[in-house]
């Protein structure tokens, strides 16, 4: 039987599409209403889903006889998936028509006094999510390529979401989130608001399968039925400044908020904060770091310093051995994220067999690229309430793709970005701390000359 979110959330959507048809957005040239075109990109999507394998199972039969009221076997879903190209190479990575009909009309403002806010497609977009998620919990044989497909699907949708305004990323790229309880927590707002994050398309890709995993297994529990033992312990891998704190803050409350965890919060720690210098301290130092992230998330950053080779009398391996039975004791409430550079983290999970064994989930963190800090450049401008003048765009986009093709070890992504808007606003200040009648349009412009000279 569908589920009550999801059937109101099908409902909202053909609600919605009527009140886009009514407000004159749609053009004459679509051929049938668009609650038709929307209901079939719904059932193209699940039957893309359910042909991965090329294979359609009773279940899947039964909930698209449940959700679409058609009646479907394996060979007609053939058909289907033939006549529609539903193959990850052409329909995984093409937006289905209604949704950008949906998008046009938030985007373009198209409705004076839109009751809904402008934010008809993210309810679409939401729609998919919990479309596919019910899909895959009710299915008999639940797997990853199904999840690994939706998640790529739902982060398409979001990214062509964020590309209209219509997703908008924090500008204070890795600020701390408050302390919610888990029963404050939206699971639906915190993973718009990771899908939002400018770049790192390969990440949330991951993290949202994850995610889907999850959820779809607490489904199935919820229904009594089998779930598969996932290991929830995740390697970052990367440079600095490349959000790998920013999305961990953002699973603990995730989790949290779909019930994997108690309560959502995030411990940060790094060698210092884990070894002491002294014989039978370090594994109490452990302890009480563990006892402070049971029912979140520890974050272990540069966790190759733990077991860099420091010689006799260095406690970085009790801190491994401590952390690792503490892992174990407390596997149903706790998650361990170890991060740092890549290669270094390789020679870190070599170190001990134990590590290998817990650690199997790799994130890689990529650079960003010059487009992508200059994305990130006009985000923090937003949000300090600060704008570039047209040649300060030309100035920012010029620096940041020499600074990209002329990276040395001292480049820090992200970070770059938020010293570069720093000493911007320090030279705009100098300039016009002496000037008479200054408004709130020159306060908030910075000029080219605010930029030049600066060097990170």
């Amino acid at each position: 039987m569908m589920e009550k979110k999801l059937d109101e959330l099908i409902k909202k959507c053909y609600e919605m599409c009527d009140y886009i048809e009514a407000n004159n957005v749609v053009k004459d040239n679509l051929k049938k209403p668009l609650k038709d075109v929307l209901k079939n990109d719904f059932l193209q999507y699940v039957l893309y889903l359910s042909m991965l394998d090329l294979k359609l199972i009773k279940s899947e039969e039964a909930f698209i006889k449940n959700v679409f009221q058609l009646d479907m076997n394996e060979e007609r879903a053939k058909s289907y998936r033939d006549f529609y190209n539903l193959t990850p190479e052409k329909f995984g990575v093409k937006i289905p028509m209604a949704f950008k009909y949906f998008v046009l009309a938030d985007a373009g403002r198209k409705i004076s006094n839109d009751k809904y806010d402008n934010k008809k497609a993210k309810v679409v977009a939401d729609t998919y999510r919990e479309l596919g998620q019910f899909y895959i919990a009710e299915n008999e044989r639940t797997g990853e390529l199904e999840i690994n497909a939706m998640s790529k699907y739902c982060v398409m949708l979001d990214d062509y979401l964020r590309e209209f305004g219509l997703l908008v990323a924090d500008g204070n790229v890795g600020v701390k989130v408050s302390e919610e309880k888990p029963e404050e927590l939206d699971a639906d707002q915190l993973l718009a608001e990771l899908n939002s994050l400018i770049g790192l398309k390969s990440v949330k890709e991951e993290v949202n399968s994850l995610i889907n995993l999850m959820k779809v297994q607490q489904m199935r529990k919820d229904h009594g039925m089998k779930q598969t033992s996932v290991n929830k312990h995740l390697v970052f891998l990367g440079n600095p400044g490349t959000g790998k704190t920013t999305v961990a803050r953002l699973l603990a409350k995730i989790y949290a908020a779909i019930g994997v965890v108690s309560k959502g919060q995030l411990v940060e720690v790094d060698r210092s904060g884990l070894v002491s210098g002294y014989i039978g301290q370090t594994a109490i130092k452990v302890q009480e770091v563990v006892e402070k992230a049971k029912g979140g998330i520890l974050f272990v950053d540069e966790a190759y310093a733990l077991t860099d080779g420091k010689g006799e009398g260095d406690f970085g391996k009790e801190a491994v051995d401590t952390l690792l039975k503490a892992m174990e004791d407390n596997r149903d409430d706790l998650i361990v994220i170890v991060a740092g550079y890549t290669d270094l983290m390789e020679e870190f999970l070599d170190s001990n067999p134990g590590l290998r064994s817990r650690f199997n989930k790799f994130l890689n963190f990529e650079d960003y690229t010059s487009d992508e800090l200059f994305e990130i450049l006009v985000s923090m401008c937003k949000g300090q309430e600060y704008m570039l003048s047209r040649d300060a765009v030309e100035e920012a986009k010029r620096y940041f793709d020499e600074r990209t093709k002329h990276k040395d070890a001292s480049f820090a992504n992200a970070r770059e970005v938020r010293n570069y808007l720093e000493k911007a606003i320090s030279n705009q200040a100098s300039r016009i701390v002496g000037l008479k009648d200054v408004d709130s349009n020159i306060l908030a412009i910075l000029e080219k000359e605010d930029l030049e000279g600066i060097n990170n």
